[in-house]
């Protein structure tokens, strides 16, 4: 009895705190016209408090979402373009050298943002992108001899261009793992395309998105999530996708272990659970179900899977082998 009352009381507490949800969908839905599927996972990082890297050719309002999701929720916002000649400082902040009173003084960079747009962060050196690493999973920046912490909410979302790799530096894959999900950004329907040049083939006019949802909302959901029921066996199946990723032969599929260069990281079955509960709280549910970890399961895994020189020769990619894991692992 005392169950059944505290699923209810949790299912009361959802429904009140993910009210916001719709209206902020409704709400970015006025600027960018369809990528449901980007807006959505945007939102699994900034509720499971995850960063995000994001997959496209230009065009596709990577950008244009973004900044709409930090206007629709009062946020502050920076967007910094990676190039080669980025120095960290131009990230970080840097100290400045005052003559007249001989001292130096602190001046922050753009990362002293909620939501941080990197765009094309793989154009710039090792030394700029590494700068970012800090911040990323300390959620707090050192300049000099003073660490500051980073408000919160506090989200990076990146871009790479998939194209063009002529002068671009691959990101270290201690980075690429501490990036939640990656998300490949496609290109919009037919219809979804008329709508676009019907609202947007127009000079002078520009809509703006207003304030829905505080950032008090968003970090008061966060707590909310830790309350979400998940049973045991959905932990379990977490566990099984992420360790068949290392181990393939443990659930039949030992073909492709000479494909796997390196499986996933324990980063990758704490962020499934995390993906998971945020992805219920979008659907105002209170609890998580095996679905619920299929939906999100591609996006945690697809970069966090090293294939090897014998895959890429066959033109198996890492989504091939995270697709034959969720085809073959026994669903709860």
């Amino acid at each position: 009895m005392s169950t059944e009352f505290d699923i209810s009381a949790v299912n009361d507490r959802i429904a009140k705190e993910s009210s916001f949800i719709d209206d902020l969908m409704t709400e970015i839905g006025k600027v960018v016209v369809g990528q449901r599927y980007m807006v959505e996972r945007l939102l699994i990082g900034l509720l499971g408090d995850g960063h995000i890297l994001l997959e496209g050719v230009p065009g596709l309002a990577k950008t244009l979402t973004v900044s709409s999701l930090a206007g629709a929720i009062g946020t502050s916002f920076q967007r910094i373009q990676f190039t080669p000649d980025l120095l960290p400082a131009d990230v970080l902040g840097t100290l400045v050298f005052n003559p007249k009173e001989g001292s130096f003084s602190i001046k922050q960079g753009p990362i002293f943002s909620n939501i941080i747009l990197a765009d094309e962060i793989n154009r710039s050196p090792a030394k700029v992108q590494s700068a970012l690493l800090e911040s990323m999973q300390e959620r707090q920046v050192t300049i000099g001899e003073t660490t500051f912490p980073l408000e919160a909410p506090f989200l990076v979302l990146a871009t790479q261009n998939p194209i063009e790799q002529e002068g671009t530096y691959p990101l270290p894959e201690a980075q690429v793992d501490r990036f939640m999900m990656k998300i490949k950004v496609g290109y919009p329907t037919r219809d979804e395309e008329l709508e676009i040049m019907r609202r947007m083939a127009r000079t002078g006019e520009k809509t703006v998105v207003r304030e829905v949802v505080t950032p008090k909302q968003i970090l008061d959901a966060r707590a909310v999530l830790n309350a979400l029921y998940i049973d045991e066996r959905v932990e379990q199946y977490i566990v099984d996708l992420v360790v068949a990723s290392r181990e393939p032969e443990s659930v039949g599929l030992g073909m492709l272990k000479p494909l796997i260069e390196y499986g996933a990281s324990p980063r990758a079955t704490i962020n499934l659970n995390l993906a998971a509960r945020a992805h219920a709280f979008l659907q105002h549910r209170a609890y998580i179900t095996p679905e619920d970890v299929r939906s999100i399961a591609m996006d945690v895994l697809r970069h966090r899977i090293a294939v090897t020189y014998e895959a890429e020769a066959e033109e198996i990619s890492s989504e091939d082998i995270v697709q034959r894991i969720l085809d073959t692992v026994e669903v709860p």
